[in-house]
Formats: structure tokens, sequence, C-alpha cells
């Protein structure tokens, strides 16, 4: 096998959300891990927050690379990679080009409507492995005729392997929480997404950090709030509760996993808490959340709330209490879609090299 393989990353990139853009870094990252010499490109917009600080070669476009189909071909052919990963992105001319250049094509779907992009039939014959980063109870069946099609077209469906998340370390939580001067079980952890969503006029961080206040001030238990990379305001750092302007995702996933209850939003980050089997409070800060959430909710793997103050405060009171929550979440079948992720990644670099 080729132990210096190129593999570019091409997630949707934006200013406001940052979740494609970290589930490909952690991919790119672990795949370092197992590959030392693996020459990791990504291509982002130059409007992200993170186009200057991404830690391997980095091209940019002036807006989202979906919609600039020529510059990026024009990269695809230079770079030549082994494997293209758009992570909910890409346009059926770029899952092209990289065939053009010899790639294997991985395409990541989040939700029914991009899933079914992906399964169009131009995109379909392009395509050598579809993730569906979400597990199969939040995701129901394929329909028939997309069945057909996969059918006609000699392809394997996609797969549902769950949210993706770096494994958490040992040595580096009990670090981290050190530093914080944490100790395991006895804090809640405070989350609203990248830290850009509005609700109404208000920063969805900001009704975060409200709620988290309220909880130390009323039920004295240490709260740690997470602002997230895209908050635009500057942070009080002098709260009650711990104030963190952002972190990189072991560390994230190291705070989650060793704390009393999460309140997160219903992003990606729901997930990988639920896959954690850790008891959590989920409210919804942009408009595709909340038919995850409620499917999560009527599952009892999470507590749904408005995202709104008062209202969190209450539910977080009861979902401390809850024990049927914890008990749901260990027989979820919700694991971290990592593992497959790094499986495929091998079967098409030997399938490389075999060609």
């Amino acid at each position: 096998m080729n132990h210096q393989p190129t593999i570019l990353f091409i997630p949707v990139s934006s200013p406001e959300g940052i979740g494609e853009y970290m589930r490909s870094l952690i991919i790119a990252k672990e795949i370092c891990k197992q590959w030392p010499n693996a020459d990791i490109h990504f291509i982002v917009s130059q409007q992200a927050p993170y186009a200057n600080d991404c830690p391997f070669t980095t091209h940019t476009t002036p807006t989202s690379p979906t919609k600039h189909v020529k510059e990026v071909n024009q990269l695809i052919a230079s770079i030549k990679p082994a494997i293209t990963v758009f992570d909910a992105s890409g346009r059926k001319s770029q899952l092209a080009a990289a065939k053009r250049s010899g790639s294997k094509v991985v395409f990541i779907s989040q939700h029914k409507k991009k899933r079914s992009r992906g399964l169009k039939w131009g995109r379909l014959a392009l395509t050598d492995k579809h993730w569906v980063v979400q597990p199969s109870f939040v995701l129901g069946d394929i329909s028939v005729f997309e069945k057909l099609k996969l059918k006609l077209l000699n392809k394997t469906p996609p797969v549902n392997i769950g949210p993706v998340f770096t494994p958490v370390n040992k040595v580096e939580q009990v670090q981290i929480l050190s530093q914080h001067q944490l100790e395991a079980g006895e804090y809640l952890l405070f989350n609203a997404g990248s830290g850009g969503h509005k609700i109404g006029e208000q920063l969805a961080a900001d009704i975060y950090a409200t709620t988290a206040e309220r909880i130390t001030q009323e039920l004295g238990l240490k709260c740690v709030m997470v602002y997230g990379s895209n908050y635009p305001n500057k942070i009080d750092y002098d709260q009650a509760h711990l104030a963190l302007d952002s972190l990189d995702n072991e560390q994230f996933i190291a705070l989650v996993e060793a704390a009393k209850l999460v309140v997160i939003s219903g992003g990606d980050s729901l997930l990988q808490t639920i896959a954690m089997k850790k008891p959590c409070l989920t409210t919804p800060v942009s408009k595709d959340q909340p038919p995850r959430i409620c499917i999560c909710a009527n599952k009892g793997l999470a507590v749904a709330a408005a995202t709104e103050a008062g209202e969190m405060v209450n539910k977080i009171k009861h979902s401390l209490e809850n024990e049927s929550l914890q008990h749901n979440l260990n027989n979820a079948g919700c694991n971290n879609g990592l593992v497959v992720a790094l499986q495929d990644i091998k079967s098409l670099l030997e399938e490389n090299d075999n060609a």
C-alpha cells in the first residue's frame, strides 16, 4: 500500500458553520496517525474563520468551493489526490474532475436531503463511498427508487457510519481537567455550536451563557461554557461560570466525556454526545436541527428544550434527576463513525494500488 497517499478534503465552508470542516479535520488527523507521511490538502472558503488556521496544506476559494467549479477543478488536477472527500459539498463536475485525476471519491451527507443529492444518477456513478454521518435511527432507509438506482449502477448503498469524533485520550483528558481545575462528573458543559448562530437578534451562545450563569447561581454547580471559534463578541471571563473561547475536537470531546451533563445544540455535537453515552439537554440553533432533536428526544436519548434560558434552566434541573436517560443511551447502538471511515480509506488506497 502507498504509505504516502495524497488525500484532498473539500468540506462545506462558510462564515457561519464549522461542523463539516471539523469532521474532515478529525478524519485527516487520524489518517496522519496511520500514514504519517500522508500529504493532506484542504480546499475551503477564504471567508471561513478557520481558513488561515488549518494545520494542513490549504487552498482557498472566494466563497464556498462548491460555487467555484473551475478553480476547484484546476486544483484537483494539480493535486492529483488518491482520494477526494467531499463533505456535504461539491458539484457533479467537481466529482468528475476528481475521477479524471485518478482519485477515489467519498461523499459525506448529514441529512436526508443531502443523502438524496448524493444518490442522483450523475453523482452516484462518480462516487466510490457514501458515508452518512447519522445513526440509522435518526435517518430512515433510502427510497425504493434509490435502491433501484444503486442496483442498476452496481453501487454499494450509503453507510450510516454515525457521528465522527476524536476518541478520548485519557492522559490528555486528565491534563485538561487539571488545567481548568475541573473534576470528572462534577461540572456541566455548555456549547451552542460554532458560536455564530443567532436566535432572533440574540446569539445562541449568549443564551447558553446566561443559562450556565443561572445554573451556577441556583444549584451551585460548576458550569463550563465553550463559546466557539465563530463567536463574534468579546468574552467576559469574569463570570461565575468558566468561559472558554474555543477548543480543538480532542479537548472538547475530553470535556464532554467527563461532564455530569452536557447542554448542546442540535448539530453534529449532539450525536457525538449521544455516541459517548453522555446525558444531555439539546436546543436548536439552526433550521436543520429541530427534526434531529425531535427524533433523539422521542427515543429518550436527549432532553429537548427551546433556546430560551428560563426553559433551559428548568429542564436542566429535571435532566439531572432523569435516571432513564442514561439507561436509554447505554442501549442506543450509536458509535463513533471514525472507525468505519478509516477502514474505508484503507480499502480505497488498496484499490488504487491494485489498479
